[in-house]
């Protein structure tokens, strides 16, 4: 069995960060604007881990025209997290529009049940990370078939390993279980505070399987340490012969997801233009190309329609949260190591 010290220390830290992101997405504020775009606003992240995303997003909103736009002020402010105070205002009065993604997502579920339908105004998906399902080069677990047809059999000695419980990795661990018929319950998780702490346990025969960024695992796959069973993407990933959980029968598509958002209660003259900006700038070769460079995948989607997507996400997250047994879990109140607030 894994180290239950290790799953103790990983479940109080994603408890407790998760109170700061959400609060952050929470606390973006009804200051309200007559017209956005002439007003003002700013982009900024809800934590150190959007930062890059916030900043790349700006700067495409840049190449796209919008930093001289009726006085709009365009920043990349990666100081976001802490309590959230001033979030909802932006430049000249203005919005902030908050980066956050599926971590807070997860958080604003675990802590206090509230959605981030409830606290936030939906305006854009922006980018995901592809994760992938590694195991040692040398391990008896041939390709996913296998790894797929152990989980099953025995979720409870099949040790898996990733980031923090309760967040991307774990979740993706939960959704494969449930699209096998695996009992979550019994999936035995330990959750980490760094990629590199996660390969190590894998390499030392703590876990018979992780899973994490693709982006992150990449050189670890290129050396030959690991090998990839399976992405989580639809769609393969070019220069990389793995399969996507799809094509192992696999019915999960996944990504660890950005998105922007506007304050709760967010007048509709504001979000329209607001929404209109997101559209036009995810839509544009200088995100396409900020993508592409930071190794994201573009999965544009805005206004309704990333409204409604968002709503089947929080109830696919719930889920498969309620199926690990993860949200019985009793609420922190401090911040342990890697928090996904950037504290």
């Amino acid at each position: 069995m894994g180290d239950s010290g290790e799953k103790d220390i990983g479940r109080r830290r994603f408890l407790a960060c998760g109170l700061g992101v959400a609060a952050c997405v929470a606390g973006c504020g009804t200051e309200r604007a007559r017209n956005v775009l002439r007003t003002g606003f700013s982009i900024k992240a809800a934590g150190r881990r959007w930062a890059h995303v916030g900043q790349a997003f700006a700067g495409a909103a840049r190449a796209a025209g919008f930093a001289a736009a009726d006085g709009s002020a365009i920043t990349g402010d990666s100081r976001g997290g802490g309590s959230g105070a001033g979030h909802g205002q932006g430049a000249g009065g203005g919005f902030a529009i908050t980066v956050s993604g599926l971590p807070a997502l997860a958080a604003a579920e675990l802590n206090n049940g509230q959605s981030l339908l409830d606290t936030a105004t939906p305006l854009a998906r922006l980018s995901g990370q592809v994760e992938v399902v590694v195991v040692p080069a040398r391990s008896p677990v041939q390709d996913f078939d296998d790894f797929g047809a152990r989980l099953l059999a025995d979720p409870g000695r099949t040790l898996l390993a990733g980031g923090p419980q309760g967040e991307p990795d774990h979740l993706l661990f939960g959704l494969v279980a449930r699209a096998i018929g695996a009992d979550g319950r019994r999936v035995d998780y330990t959750g980490y505070p760094s990629l590199a702490e996660v390969a190590s346990a894998l390499l030392a025969g703590k876990a018979v399987a992780a899973a994490g960024p693709l982006a992150g695992w990449r050189a670890a796959i290129g050396r030959g340490r690991v090998r990839a069973l399976a992405i989580s993407s639809a769609q393969r990933v070019p220069d990389l012969d793995v399969p996507t959980l799809l094509e192992c029968g696999v019915r999960v598509d996944f990504a660890d997801w950005t998105a922007a958002f506007g304050p709760e209660d967010m007048p509709d003259e504001s979000r329209e233009p607001a929404v209109r900006m997101c559209e036009k700038v995810i839509r544009s070769g200088a995100w396409e190309a900020a993508c592409l460079a930071a190794g994201w995948l573009p999965i544009p989607l805005s206004g309704d329609d990333f409204a409604r997507w968002l709503g089947t996400e929080i109830a696919r997250t719930r889920a498969v949260l309620r199926d690990l047994g993860l949200l019985d879990s009793t609420k922190a109140t401090t911040c342990w190591g890697s928090c996904g607030n950037g504290h």
